[in-house]
């Protein structure tokens, strides 16, 4: 049996104490509700050209082959420059990162309402992945700081349902915003949403629970005893530490295997649904809502999971179980798909059953980064989202291509189902015990 170092179980007295006055939330609580909102945020604004696809494609005179390289322009930049994100969080803190990264995807968020042709929608969208890349590596590097690491699994799933909830709100209610005040306008809107959460980010967190001028005693003692113990020195992150590291590579590539079946969900699923169908905007985005809302509750089943193995002294099983079951679900579902006929209702449960264990698989992946990374955390799992979304930006494109060479999407789903059996082999070796850097 595996069990937990013995950092990581340091008894807590302050624990036993009364607050220092009143009744007292943990400050904490708050900044898991920021960075839920900050994921919910990220998904509105990414799925919202989903959404406006008929729109923009018409008034820009765009071919769906064209869409599918504006929507992978997103994701080639959001995975470039993850690494990059993530170590900027680590170095300077994620307060000011978080503040200057937001601020940056809300202004091209808002810019893409001025696109007017195909290049220019290109380099638009490129950008606004650039900015939106360093989001989750952030996030990453303030669950090290201010979160314990028995509560790391459930948060991190909230963190992600954030997302997955971000994208099912937005089908229907950007569908309608469209409808309404048109694409543009919607673009404009969002950007401007996305400013103000940077301003109060920037406003109420502090990179360190101790510097924080709200935090109680209490508390603050709670969490830098409970939390990861950082290194006394630190080591600089090499990139042979990164990548000359075999389970860096698992990791990378079991991620890249989930983003492949995700991100048709993200991408491709409400186009492609509403087209088959016949379906108006809300109604499509109504339907389209549902995977979305399996994979938020894929999230909080798997963060309750991940913490209650870890709370059992079975550290590195608290990881590689849910990932596994959950690619497990995803490829039979996925592969149940190839089976069906002209049946939204059917393949909209099978997605969603697909989804539900393809996002199982996020709270593991994102603790791991933090159990491997420690400090280095932001660097770390940035590195993992780069390849998880490379995996996005060869999906976005094989959808359109491989239905167009081969006349049907079997093709497309066959491979995501052999992807999730590659990655549930990757979980199988990947050990959450031995840290990158090692002192």
């Amino acid at each position: 049996m595996n069990t937990p170092t013995q950092e990581n179980q340091t008894a807590d007295p302050s624990m036993s104490r009364v607050p220092d006055q009143g009744f007292y939330i943990p400050l904490r609580y708050f900044i898991v509700l920021a960075t839920f909102l900050l994921s919910l945020l990220l998904y509105i604004d990414r799925i919202c050209i989903s959404v406006a696809k008929d729109p923009i494609a018409g008034d820009l005179m765009l071919s769906d082959k064209q869409m599918g390289w504006i929507f992978s322009a997103f994701t080639l930049g959001y995975a470039l420059f993850q690494t990059p994100s993530g170590w900027l969080a680590d170095k300077f803190g994620p307060r000011r990162i978080l503040t200057m990264i937001v601020t940056l995807w809300s202004i091209f968020t808002a810019l893409t309402a001025a696109a007017y042709n195909f290049v220019m929608m290109l380099i638009v969208r490129f950008l606004f992945g650039v900015g939106e890349s360093g989001a989750f590596p952030n996030i990453s590097r303030v669950n090290f700081s201010w979160i314990p690491i028995k509560e790391r699994g459930l948060v991190t799933g909230i963190n992600f349902s954030g997302s997955r909830l971000g994208g099912a709100f937005a089908l229907p209610l950007v569908g309608w915003l469209v409808a309404t005040v048109g694409w543009k306008t919607s673009f404009i809107i969002l950007g401007l949403v996305g400013i103000v959460w940077a301003a109060i980010w920037y406003w109420f967190f502090r990179d360190e629970p101790a510097n924080h001028p709200w935090i109680n005693q209490h508390e603050k003692n709670h969490i830098l005893t409970a939390r990861q113990q950082p290194e006394q020195k630190i080591t600089p992150l090499s990139g042979q530490m990164l990548f000359g590291n075999s389970s860096m590579w698992l990791n990378m590539t079991q991620y890249f295997c989930s983003n492949f079946i995700f991100y048709f969900t993200l991408g491709w699923m409400y186009p492609y649904i509403k087209s088959k169908d016949g379906l108006d905007y809300v109604t499509a985005g109504l339907w389209a809502s549902i995977p979305l809302l399996a994979g938020a509750c894929g999230n909080w089943f798997s963060g309750w999971w991940v913490d209650r193995i870890y709370r059992k002294g079975q550290w590195v099983l608290s990881r590689r179980m849910p990932a596994m079951v959950g690619f497990t679900l995803a490829a039979t579902s996925v592969l149940a798909l190839v089976f069906v006929e002209q049946n939204v209702a059917l393949e909209i449960a099978l997605l969603s059953i697909a989804i539900f264990g393809a996002d199982m698989t996020l709270s593991p992946s994102w603790s791991l980064c933090v159990d491997i990374g420690k400090r280095h955390a932001g660097a770390v799992s940035g590195t993992m989202n780069m390849a998880g979304n490379i995996g996005a930006f060869i999906t976005i494109l094989a959808f359109p291509y491989l239905k167009a060479w081969f006349g049907s999407v079997t093709p497309f789903f066959v491979i995501a189902a052999v992807l999730c059996v590659l990655a549930i082999f990757c979980w199988s070796k990947l050990d959450p015990e031995r840290p990158l850097v090692v002192e």
